[in-house]
């Protein structure tokens, strides 16, 4: 497959880190490509490596060896900032604990990414973008006084506010009971169907394993499906 039609690729990536009892292999020898518009969902147990292996691919972490190809962009020789320049309007995150910000309200934090952004109409932009997550009657409500299940909404609605190339998601359902996570699950799907934004998630839960088009297993950091 020719590279232009991948959003993600990963070559042979490993990732180190210095513990006090030596160095310590988080990931091995990953080699990995996701498509424009797939929804690519991965699983493993705590501790298999695959929160690091979405912030290396969302270049929020750098890898120890190997290549990382975001985008058409190689994060290798990039900085924070020009990783950070590449992910601008283009890269959104929903993850476990909502990373709302606190005291302010629905509207508010949906309309930050666009605001950074300095995209025009931020706040007609993100009252459409509540509005599709059904929290429009909610748009002036402190964060801190949502449930759990809205405030993920809230962190939906932001993600999905710039109509972003490539969504990850790390465990958007860990912190919810199971109803509300179903729900939280099939409103992801629907935006990402409506916005042809690339998909990839994190989870342990099977159901959520079930939803994506392709399904990688993680085990002690390694792929053992692709």
């Amino acid at each position: 497959m020719a590279e232009n039609n991948l959003c993600i690729a990963l070559k042979q990536v490993g990732k180190t880190v210095n513990t006090p009892d030596g160095e310590l292999d988080i990931l091995n020898n990953i080699s990995l490509d996701v498509k424009y518009q797939e929804a690519v969902v991965i699983k493993g147990a705590s501790g298999s490596g695959k929160t690091t292996l979405l912030g290396l691919m969302a270049g929020l972490d750098q890898a120890s060896s190997g290549e990382v190809v975001l985008l058409g962009q190689n994060l290798a020789d990039k900085n924070e900032e020009q990783r950070s320049s590449i992910r601008a309007g283009k890269v959104g995150f929903v993850f476990q604990s909502f990373h709302l910000v606190k005291g302010a309200n629905a509207l508010q934090n949906v309309m930050l990414p666009l605001e950074l952004g300095a995209i025009e109409n931020a706040s007609e932009l993100a009252a459409t973008s509540l509005q599709q997550v059904g929290l429009e009657a909610k748009a002036y409500t402190q964060v801190d006084h949502l449930s759990g299940g809205e405030q993920q909404r809230v962190a939906i609605a932001r993600a999905f506010a710039t109509r972003p190339t490539v969504l990850f998601a790390d465990e958007p359902t860990g912190n919810l009971d199971a109803t509300t996570g179903r729900q939280i699950a099939d409103l992801m799907f629907h935006l990402r169907d409506q916005s042809g934004t690339t998909l990839v998630l994190v989870t342990h839960e099977e159901e959520l394993l079930q939803r994506g088009d392709r399904q990688i297993l993680m085990e002690s950091g390694r792929l053992l499906a692709n």
